[in-house]
């Protein structure tokens, strides 16, 4: 009867490691990119695009310090129509800076020097 009892819980374990193992292989759906209008700049408050809702600007920044969620960003996505766009940790374009191609994304701002600082300032098509 022992045997049994342990020959279906080996059974069980596998089955539910060989689900778990499926389970960890799909990719998280991630809606949060999504959020990102077509023409913008978006800080995420989370890594990989999380945290809700993005910040968004359209246009050249001095200072997004105003905008929480770029002040206190941990990752940002490049939607633009067409140019590349530069980040900076400080204001006014100064301090370290990170381009960002078009359609690209910086998923862990803590990666990229003083960006783990946020961002302070954007210019577009440099």
């Amino acid at each position: 009867m022992n045997r049994m009892i342990g020959k279906a819980v080996a059974t069980l374990g596998g089955t539910a490691l060989a689900a778990g193992v499926l389970l960890g292989t799909a990719a998280p759906a991630n809606a949060a990119w999504s959020d990102c209008p077509k023409g913008y700049l978006c800080a995420y408050l989370g890594t990989n695009g999380t945290g809700g809702s993005p910040g968004k600007v359209a246009g050249d920044n001095t200072n997004t310090t105003q905008y929480t969620k770029f002040r206190y960003a941990d990752s940002a996505w490049n939607n633009g129509n067409s140019c590349n766009v530069r980040v900076f940790s400080e204001r006014n374009y100064t301090g370290s800076y990170w381009t960002i191609n078009r359609g690209a994304a910086l998923y862990d701002l803590n990666d990229y020097g003083q960006l783990k600082n946020g961002i302070h300032s954007n210019k577009w098509c440099v």
